[in-house]
This record gives C-alpha cells, sequence and structure tokens, in this order.
C-alpha cells in the first residue's frame, strides 16, 4: 500500500497516552482535539494508538465504503460480553448477520405502525399519574420518568408483558452497569472476574438482568404460543438461507440488548428534548402550535405523524445536540487510508457523532439548538455521514425508525398537555458515559397548556 502522512495528534504521557485528560473530560478532549488537528487526530489510549475521525467521508469510509476492513474486536466491546454474549451489538461476521436478519422482519415498517397506539397509551397513563405533582408544583425527575415509560413500551412492544415491576430492578442495573464500566475503561484493573468491590457490584448488576431477562423467555417457553411481538419471532424465526433458528443462549444475548438499547437510546433523547425545549421558548411556541393546528385536541397517532414535521424537527435536533450513542470505535483489520493519513493495522478508531454533529463545515453556530437546520432546503448537499445518531452503513442501529416514531409520539402526547420548566438554579451538565446522560438529573415542573 502507498504509504500515507502520518495523522497529527498530541504527544501525551509516556505511558498513558491521553487518558488522563479524556477522562477528566471526554467531550471537551475530543472538540478540542479536532479543533486543534482536524479531521483525522492520532491519539493514544494507554498502549493502544487510536484515531479520531471527524469528517463525514472517513466516517462514510469506516462505516460503508470499506466496512468489511473493520470490525468491533475491541476492548470497550470485550468489557461488554459478560452482560450481552453474542447480541447484535456486541457481534461479527456471518454469526451477526444471521441475527440481524432473523431480527429485521420485527422491525418492518408496516408493524411499527401498528404499534403506535399502544406507545400513546402508556404515556397518557404516564401523564396522568403527573396530574397531582402538577397540582402541587412539586417537580419531577424527567430522567427518570422517562427511562419508566420507555420501559414500559419495550416491554409492551417486544416482549407483550409489562415490566412495571421490574422498572427499577432494571433502570438500577443499567445505570451500575453504565457507570462501571465507564469507569473500568479509563482503570481497567484488576480484571473482572476478580472480586473487587466495584466487580462484585457490576456481578449483581449483570445477575439482577439476566434473571429478569431469563424469566420472560422462560415464561413464554412454558406457554409455547406465537404473541405476533419481537420474542415470539425470536423463538420461532428461521434464516431463509440456512434454515436455523436461535437457541435460547442467542435469544437470551439479543434479549437482553434490545431491552436496554430499546429504552436506553429513546429515554435519553426525550430527556434532553424536554431540557432543550425549556431553554428555548421560541421552538416551544413553534412545536405547541403544530401540536394544536394538526392534532385539534386529539390524541396522536401514526397517521399524524407526516404533517408533525415540526415535531420530527425538534427531536433531530435534539439527537444532533445530544446523541445519546455520542461514541463508538472500530478496529482497523488491515492497513489503510483515512483523509490523506495512513491508518495501521490494528487501530482503534474513534468515531463520535457528538464531534461530528458539531463540526463547524456543516453546522453554523453549532451550540444553538435549531430544528430548521433539518428542512429540506437546508440539508440539501449536507453529507449524509455529518449527522449519524444511530450509526451507520450494514450496522446501522435495527431498531433506528422503532426509536423515532415512538419519540415522535411520546413528545407530541407530552406537549400536548404540560409545558416542562426546569427548577430554578438546577446545574445541567452533560455526563459521558456509555451514553450521554445529564449528570445531575433533571427536575421539572410542570404547567399545563
Amino acid at each position: 500500500m502507498l504509504r500515507y502522512k502520518n495523522a497529527p495528534g498530541p504527544h501525551g504521557h509516556f505511558l498513558l497516552g491521553s487518558t488522563r485528560e479524556i477522562r477528566h473530560d471526554p467531550l471537551r478532549f475530543g472538540l478540542a482535539m479536532t479543533e486543534q488537528y482536524g479531521d483525522v487526530v492520532r491519539i493514544r489510549f494507554f498502549i493502544w494508538p487510536a484515531y479520531l475521525v471527524n469528517h463525514p467521508d472517513g466516517i462514510k469510509h469506516v462505516l460503508q465504503e470499506n466496512q468489511q476492513n473493520y470490525n468491533k474486536d475491541l476492548f470497550p466491546y470485550k468489557i461488554f460480553k459478560p452482560l450481552l454474549g453474542k447480541g447484535l451489538v456486541t457481534n461479527d461476521g456471518k454469526s451477526w448477520l444471521h441475527q440481524r436478519r432473523l431480527m429485521q422482519p420485527a422491525f418492518h415498517r408496516k408493524r411499527l405502525d401498528a404499534i403506535g397506539s399502544l406507545m400513546t397509551d402508556a404515556t397518557v397513563t404516564m401523564l396522568d399519574q403527573w396530574q397531582d405533582f402538577a397540582t402541587r408544583e412539586q417537580p419531577l425527575d424527567i430522567a427518570a420518568e422517562m427511562v419508566r415509560l420507555t420501559l414500559r413500551i419495550v416491554g409492551q412492544t417486544f416482549f407483550n408483558i409489562d415490566l412495571s415491576d421490574e422498572t427499577q430492578i432494571v433502570g438500577q442495573a443499567v445505570t451500575t452497569v453504565n457507570k462501571l464500566h465507564s469507569d473500568y475503561m479509563y482503570a481497567p484493573f484488576p480484571p473482572l472476574h476478580i472480586p473487587t468491590p466495584r466487580n462484585r457490584r457490576l456481578q449483581v448488576s449483570y445477575r439482577a438482568l439476566d434473571q429478569v431477562v431469563r424469566g420472560i423467555i422462560t415464561n413464554r417457553r412454558s406457554h409455547n404460543t406465537d404473541t405476533g411481538d419481537l420474542l415470539s419471532m425470536l423463538l420461532l424465526a428461521r434464516d431463509e438461507e440456512t434454515g436455523q433458528g436461535m437457541d435460547d443462549q442467542q435469544v437470551r444475548d439479543e434479549v437482553i440488548t434490545l431491552l436496554i438499547a430499546g429504552y436506553e437510546t429513546v429515554s435519553t433523547a426525550l430527556t434532553w428534548t424536554c431540557y432543550l425545549l425549556s431553554q428555548y421558548p421560541d421552538v416551544e411556541r413553534q412545536l405547541h402550535t403544530e401540536l394544536d393546528t394538526v392534532l385539534g385536541g386529539h390524541l396522536p397517532m401514526v397517521e399524524h405523524l407526516p404533517r408533525l414535521s415540526y415535531t420530527r424537527l425538534v427531536l433531530e435536533e435534539a439527537l444532533r445536540l445530544y446523541p445519546p450513542a455520542w461514541i463508538f470505535g472500530r478496529k482497523a483489520i488491515a492497513e489503510d487510508e483515512i483523509g490523506g493519513y495512513f491508518i495501521p493495522a490494528n487501530s482503534m478508531i474513534v468515531l463520535s457523532p457528538y464531534m461530528t454533529h458539531r463540526h463547524p463545515a456543516f453546522w453554523g453556530n453549532p451550540e444553538v439548538f435549531e430544528p430548521e437546520r433539518f428542512t429540506p432546503e437546508r440539508s440539501a448537499g449536507r453529507p449524509h455521514y455529518a449527522y449519524f445518531p444511530f450509526g451507520g452503513g450494514p450496522r446501522v442501529c435495527i431498531g433506528n425508525n422503532f426509536a423515532l416514531l415512538e419519540m415522535q409520539l411520546i413528545l407530541a402526547t407530552v406537549a400536548q398537555r404540560y409545558k416542562l420548566r426546569l427548577v430554578p438554579g438546577h446545574t445541567v451538565e452533560p455526563e459521558a458515559l456509555l451514553s450521554l446522560h445529564p449528570r445531575y438529573g433533571l427536575p421539572m415542573t410542570l404547567d399545563r397548556t
């Protein structure tokens, strides 16, 4: 291969590279690196060479054009294996393709349309429970409320069960995993199998999640019925080419992956959307004007969504500013070239929607919440991978349409009844764990519309 020039980047500590700076503030570090060094930045994370790729062309190369040269054989994914097994997030190769084929029908647009009313009904139930808080002007932690709501929707739509009793168990376990796995990435010792206090807390969370998921599968196996949900599809599906289905371990791995991913992304995105609307009253007014005009007081349904265009723009802009999956990576199998720079084999490639969604060449005033960026007129000519909150290429998130449908219906239903106001003086700061959360929660009061 032609030897291209080496990518620029900081020298870092002789042992730790840039690990300490990344751990202190990964969001600020990433933005500073791209501003100082450009669209391909060489950094060192402990002993591992890594390349932060920030330009849409480079991202497209990794995720789509040369995606066969990039896999997930990386330390951050390996530490998830004890929890997620060989689910879609952690798996690679033919096994991943086989499972993706089996699960794809569950996310077909026609099936998603049929479950829209379930999403709206669950949201109305939550809003009814908010009435007492609104009357007493008592704040609610919107982050926690969105977790409860989206977990309930995931349970009903994917598994045809009510997860209300397990909400606290699942939510606490995932929060613990999110925090401790992030800690472990920056201090990967001792190994996870050594029974330190941190590792024991992780194991407790693993067992709690595993118990919930295996209970779901066992219950369905005992009834041996096809309820038409995702779990039935997983248990009954056969690959068209091979005739193979999934064994119980594969089903377990996919269920736990979808349980976590199915509520985490949506709840976090909705939390940030509520915050942003509270900070931009002009955007909030325009959203309410659209809801009043299109819905006329009726509950939002799937058939309304094509006319709720501004609602969709609001969510797309919230996902630009605060993408829940704010960073992910790939490993270069063979040496390559990205943006004119040499990429050695076995390098870690770091892709960050949070960083690229602020690229000054494609986003003017990037820190401003401006939904109109996503109108057809302003989107024309913008590179596809300037915006990739759900990843891209063959491994684009399988549930992206499900998530967008759910977010639109929930936002429209909530905004019809309430305007949410941030508690005065509360600090809102993104915490870059495995996903992007408000560090101190999001306490908000409720004003009736």
